[in-house]
């Protein structure tokens, strides 16, 4: 009988070429275990803060301090954690923060006091910072076909987006059904499955080498500088805003921040290169971004305040409470958005979905201490998911319209570093402006349930009133002196850059 040699040789590398197809379909999974986990944090969270608060004896402006010490540390870390994946490999990068993420999670579910808790959040955030920065590189060096890499892409984005979502409902459950522990506790075996599953599944790049230079510095110190902001916005109302304690920490971090920008404007490879904040659109959009976010990221803190303090919900009710809003933008991030783009333009789509935004949050300012939830929460809830939903994508295309192909990546990574960092302040300075704003109705006489809903209702207030800062001032700062051709173009370039879709799903 006659061999044919080509047929075997044929026949192996079609197994083998099947085989490691197989491989890169489940390392995908791999990397949407890791960004579900993260998403699902960044959700859970606001459920279970109210017994978070009555647990751990924190007061409501302190309280913020569990949200914000991930925020800060995540959008901090995220561009220096990215270019560690380059040096040393995205597979170690990507493991060491899962690992980091899951162990965090570990002593967050374990903390019996404050400063525990929030250093466990601290470290989580750097955890996030380090896997989520390398994903989508990793996705991008599997799936080097462009229609398979789109489709890894949109599982990505679908698993990120969907993952805030499941947070609220899995945030109530597990508070009430056992305690907030548990929202943490829930992350350990999601960790330990992608860590053992990553080992074996994923392929590492070949790093430059740490001698090619990371900006450890730079990323100390713009955190330092908004800790210090924050720090000195949460202990105003018992030393007040006019006093040395209050301006000095102001002040301390004012020179931390001045000291970031000498510091990146002398670095050869520093984390923020100062060429990129010439460009208006990309600087303005940021702004106006980060407007927005300040007033949504509020609903989700204050929100979880008034339904359980005020309306007395329990963890469950809360998280359906939310959902309209969470799969509102879930559904407009899924590619509505998109399409109203397509068809109508960036601004077209931006100004009516700000408008929605703000007027969500006023809708919502206006329930008081005795309101039904539906219909006025439910639509307050609605339009602000809409509004958002709408909102981010193409203020992220406009930001990117001056961008040189080249500098994408880095751009849209400043975009969601600024809307992290505006985020944190803007959540401490409501929380203690509502705080306050409570503290002197009680000394007034009025009753604890009313009070805390009229300091609630001052901070949403506040919050509309950024969207519609941000809404006003966006035709001043979306200028721009290219010609609606370039700018389109330039659009058009960048959008392609997977790293741009990574930060729509941030």
């Amino acid at each position: 009988m006659t061999i044919n040699p080509s047929v075997t040789v044929s026949e192996d590398e079609a197994a083998a070429g099947a085989a490691a197809d197989r491989r890169r379909w489940i390392a995908l999974v791999v990397v949407c275990l890791a960004m579900f986990m993260n998403a699902l944090d960044g959700s859970i969270v606001n459920v279970a803060l109210p017994d978070i608060q009555k647990s751990l004896h924190f007061t409501q402006s302190g309280l913020t301090w569990v949200v914000d010490a991930y925020l800060i540390s995540f959008g901090s870390f995220l561009l220096m954690a990215g270019r560690l994946g380059d040096l040393v490999g995205r597979k170690k990068v990507f493991l060491a923060g899962v690992a980091l993420f899951t162990l965090a999670s570990v002593t967050c579910g374990s903390a019996d006091s404050q400063s525990l808790l929030v250093a466990s959040r601290f470290v989580q955030g750097i955890g996030g910072a380090l896997s989520s920065s390398v994903i989508v590189a990793i996705i991008v060096t599997e799936f080097p076909s462009a229609a398979e890499r789109a489709k890894a892409m949109s599982a990505y984005v679908f698993v990120a987006v969907g993952g805030g979502s499941v947070g609220l409902l899995a945030g109530g459950v597990l508070t009430q059904a056992l305690s907030w522990h548990w929202i943490f506790f829930v992350n350990v075996p999601v960790g330990v499955a992608t860590l053992i599953a990553g080992t074996f599944l994923l392929v590492d790049n070949v790093g430059l080498g740490i001698r090619q230079g990371v900006d450890w510095f730079g990323s100390v110190l713009v955190t330092a500088s908004v800790m210090v902001v924050i720090y000195a916005i949460v202990t105003a109302s018992t030393y007040g805003w006019g006093s040395a304690h209050t301006l000095g920490l102001l002040g301390l971090a004012l020179a931390l921040g001045v000291g970031f920008l000498v510091l990146e404007s002398r670095l050869a490879r520093p984390i923020m290169p100062l060429r990129i904040l010439r460009l208006r659109t990309l600087t303005g959009s940021a702004v106006v971004r980060g407007l927005l976010v300040i007033g949504m990221f509020s609903t989700f803190f204050i929100g979880a305040l008034y339904f359980e303090h005020v309306l007395g919900y329990s963890p469950v009710k809360t998280g359906l409470a939310f959902l309209p809003q969470a799969l509102a933008m879930a559904g407009m991030s899924a590619g509505i958005t998109a399409k109203l783009v397509g068809r109508f333009g960036d601004k077209a789509v931006m100004y009516p979905a700000m408008v929605l935004a703000a007027g969500g949050l006023f809708l919502f300012a206006s329930a008081g201490p005795h309101a039904a939830y539906f219909p006025r929460i439910f639509f307050a809830f609605l339009l602000m998911g809409l509004g958002a939903g709408a909102s981010f994508m193409p203020l992220l295309r406009i930001g990117m319209s001056e961008i040189p192909n080249e500098d994408a990546g880095l751009g849209s990574g400043i975009v969601n570093v600024s809307q992290q960092l505006a985020g944190a302040v803007g959540l401490a300075a409501l929380g203690t402006i509502a705080a306050n704003r409570s503290k002197s109705l009680v000394v007034a006489g009025h009753d604890m349930v009313g009070a805390l809903a009229d300091g609630y209702r001052l901070a949403l207030l506040i919050a509309a009133g950024c969207v519609v800062l941000g809404l006003v001032l966006s035709p001043l700062l979306l200028r721009t002196s290219e010609s609606r051709e370039e700018q389109q173009e330039h659009i058009r370039e960048n959008m392609q850059n997977p790293e741009i879709q990574e930060h729509l799903a941030l």
